[in-house]
C-alpha cells in the first residue's frame, strides 16, 4: 500500500465516524419555552438558533440538531433527555 492509499482509508474511516446526527423528536408533553431552553443550556444554541430548532421539530417531527461523531454526541443526548426531550443518535 502506499502512503497516499493509507491516507485515504484514515480519511474515509474519518469520515465515517462523524456521520451521525442528533434528532430532537417532537413531543406534545414539552413546551416551547423548555425546549428552548434545554437547547441553550445543553447545546450553548443562542436563543435564535433554539427558537429555530424548536419551530422546525414541531412543524417537521425531527430535526437533525447536531451531527458529528457518535461520542461527541452522547453528551448531547445525555443532557437534553435528562430534561425529558426526546433525542436519538442515528
Amino acid at each position: 500500500m502506499t502512503k497516499e492509499h493509507t491516507k485515504n482509508i484514515a480519511d474515509h474511516s474519518a469520515k465515517e465516524l462523524n456521520k451521525f446526527s442528533l434528532i430532537l423528536h417532537n413531543d406534545d408533553i414539552n413546551t416551547f419555552d423548555h425546549v428552548i431552553a434545554s437547547l441553550e443550556e445543553v447545546c450553548l444554541y443562542t436563543r435564535e438558533q433554539a427558537e429555530q430548532c424548536a419551530l422546525i421539530t414541531h412543524y417537521k417531527g425531527r430535526y437533525d440538531i447536531k451531527s458529528g461523531a457518535y461520542p461527541a454526541l452522547q453528551p448531547y443526548k445525555n443532557g437534553l433527555t435528562a430534561r425529558n426531550l426526546t433525542v436519538t443518535i442515528e
